[in-house]
């Protein structure tokens, strides 16, 4: 009973030298009760009034599907225990994307995907071919592959997939 009375005045004394949040941290202690607020609409996108928004198949599968139906847009290991080069390899990653869609500006019709094998960088990724002629997406084709191997000094190589238009990776429209 000595104890209970002693944290009753310890309260009381604190609640004037500490703020409220602070003393309720403090006297709460440790929650172990089990998570159950999951947000599952966070990655899902949002529907339109008159079904006019078009989703590739990538943006329309949920994002607890992500493995499943779909595969990953940067594959490497670098993020696993006592692996070098973490920051690194993800501003690489980063660099590549903004160089990708500043040189395919406009053709570019769907998310780079990114493999590391080895010492291999392999860029996979669909062009449109709308705007862009036969020999313009050779030469961006090469144009990519000179630059990034002298930027990121390993070889890169680029799969691209030409497509007739945008209209025909919609997988559906929201």
């Amino acid at each position: 009973m000595a104890l209970f009375s002693n944290m009753i005045a310890l309260s009381q004394m604190s609640q004037k030298i500490l703020p409220y949040s602070t003393l309720r941290v403090a006297l709460r202690g440790l929650s172990t009760s089990a998570c159950v607020c999951k947000n599952k609409r966070t990655g899902v996108p949002k529907a339109t009034q008159f079904k006019t928004r078009p989703l590739t198949y990538e943006e329309a599968q949920a994002p607890h599907y992500m493995y499943q139906r779909k595969g990953w847009l940067s594959w490497n290991t670098t993020n696993l225990y006592e692996e070098k080069r973490i920051a690194e390899t993800t501003f690489e990653d980063l660099i590549i994307r903004k160089f990708i869609f500043g040189t395919w500006h406009g053709a570019l019709t769907s998310e780079v995907i990114i493999k590391r094998r080895h010492n291999l960088i392999v860029l996979s990724y669909l062009v449109t071919m709308e705007k862009t002629l036969l020999r313009q997406i050779y030469f961006l084709k090469g144009y990519t592959e000179e630059l990034l191997s002298t930027w990121l000094k390993c070889p890169v190589k680029v799969e691209l997939q030409a497509i007739g238009s945008k209209a025909e990776v919609i997988f559906k429209k929201i």
